[in-house]
């Protein structure tokens, strides 16, 4: 079992979302990701999913996409050089003006904004890789006792070049 990527070009209509996701809960696949947009035509949606699988079931999930009248092309990111960001957002609560500082000097290492700052709190606003992302909470987590996240799926595009991931 790995994590397995997917984009889908869709047809941007009502109902498409809920027909796509149903094909994975009926099927009882498990998605760890799922984010939609439109793309630079408005009558098609780009939607980039995560799914936890084994080789077969990939397979299979792959083939009931492309069954769907709705979706216009599948394509497997899995093994292909591409560009990936997650969106997040880290607020750091209930700290003191010194540890503010620190919040600062954590954003200023990860190379992301700080989005908003009150007397006892600063949220950051996040957009890195996954294991980026990931390590930036656990570090926040280990510092700072009262932490909310927010995160955002993945949006993937195949790179132009190869040496990408």
């Amino acid at each position: 079992m790995k994590n397995r990527w997917i984009a889908l070009y869709v047809e941007n209509d009502v109902g498409v979302l809920a027909k796509v996701s149903g094909l994975f809960s009926g099927k009882s696949y498990n998605l760890q990701s799922l984010t939609v947009g439109t793309t630079e035509d408005a009558t098609v949606s780009r939607m980039t999913i995560c799914v936890t699988s084994d080789d077969i079931t990939f397979e299979q999930i792959k083939k009931q996409l492309n069954r769907m009248v709705e979706v216009i092309k599948v394509i497997d990111l899995t093994n292909v050089p591409i560009h990936m960001k997650e969106i997040l957002f880290a607020k750091v609560k209930d700290i003191r003006s010194s540890q503010i500082e620190e919040v600062f000097r954590i954003a200023e290492v990860f190379s992301v904004q700080v989005a908003d700052i009150g007397k006892d709190s600063v949220m950051l606003e996040c957009k890195l890789t996954e294991r980026r992302n990931n390590e930036l909470i656990e570090l926040l987590k280990s510092k700072f006792h009262n932490i909310e996240i927010v995160r955002g799926g993945a949006v993937a595009i195949e790179a132009i070049s190869t040496s990408c991931r």
